[in-house]
């Protein structure tokens, strides 16, 4: 369970959810039919030793019927496009909140002069950076990694990084909204909206009203037969506590809003959209990929 201030490393409590996302981005990656590619992604798995994701990366085919390593891909190759096009359009700032092992700044080809700021809990980076030292990666931008929890000071730590709020910037939330309490949760957004210069923009990845955790888990269990997590139990990670909507808080605040689902993304990236159970379906349709100009 979570509790005020609590830290971790990369193979327990959140931070084995972003192993987990690394061992899925793997698996991704190696389809015929790939979104994506990430070649840092294995090394991360091999290097926590993590028991489940290190016999998942052995043998794909034991992850079952669960469709986790398509849904990464729809979700990872929504982002790295986001990322791309803000660059393309001539933001030279990026930064990547609960950057976990996002490996973007290494991965994709990025416009000379690109500063990718990585914000994260501080054992996380520090795992991060040593596996990719020991493997000689070079970044295709001027990465700087931000070791700061989102719960606390995060814009002074981000500054003294060298990012500079009188320029535009792309920012993502991926993978994280959920993690964070109600008042951590809005008050992301108020900073977002602080430290974004005219000309800024924003990808998040939100679960809308009606995705409640156990109501979730519950439909989870009932139409799969594994955990893609293993013994971890990623709900009661969560919070479910109040908290602003992201895209009418936004739009309030002067920022063009858009949204899509996954099935959108699926239509739109040329995947087969499954016949799901009507629950499923519902449950699905909950989770938005939302991009906004300010």
């Amino acid at each position: 369970m979570r509790s005020d201030g609590d830290t971790w490393g990369i193979v327990d409590s959140v931070g084995l959810t972003a192993l987990g996302v690394a061992a899925f981005r793997a698996l991704e990656s190696i389809g015929p039919d790939a979104l994506i590619r990430d070649d840092f992604a294995p090394w991360f798995v091999e290097a926590a030793g993590e028991p489940h994701f290190v016999a998942l990366l052995a043998d794909p085919a034991s992850v079952g019927d669960i469709p986790f390593a398509g849904f990464m891909g729809l979700r990872t190759k929504f982002f790295d496009e986001f990322f791309l096009s803000a660059a393309a359009s001539g933001v030279a700032q990026t930064v990547i909140l609960a950057a976990g092992l996002d490996a973007r700044a290494y991965r994709l080809d990025w416009p000379p002069s690109t500063t990718v700021f990585e914000v994260d809990q501080p054992k996380v980076l520090e795992f991060k950076a040593e596996v990719l030292a020991e493997h000689g990666a070079r970044p295709k931008a001027d990465r700087r990694s931000v070791a700061v929890d989102l719960r606390e000071d995060w814009p002074a730590a981000l500054e003294a990084a060298g990012f500079d709020r009188n320029k535009p910037v792309a920012w993502s939330a991926e993978g994280l909204l959920p993690y964070l309490p109600g008042a951590a949760h809005d008050a992301l957004f108020a900073r977002i909206d602080e430290l974004s210069a005219p000309g800024s923009q924003l990808a998040v990845e939100n679960i809308s009203e009606g995705g409640d955790i156990e109501r979730s888990a519950a439909i989870r269990e009932k139409y799969f037969d594994k955990n893609p997590f293993g013994d971890l139990d990623v709900s009661e990670l969560l919070y479910e506590d109040d908290r602003a909507d992201p895209s009418l808080w936004m739009t309030e605040h002067g920022w063009s809003v858009q949204g899509a689902q996954p099935f959108e993304l699926a239509a739109r990236y040329g995947r087969p959209i499954p016949e799901l159970p009507e629950e499923l379906a519902d449950l699905s349709a909950r989770w938005t990929y939302m991009t906004a100009v300010k």
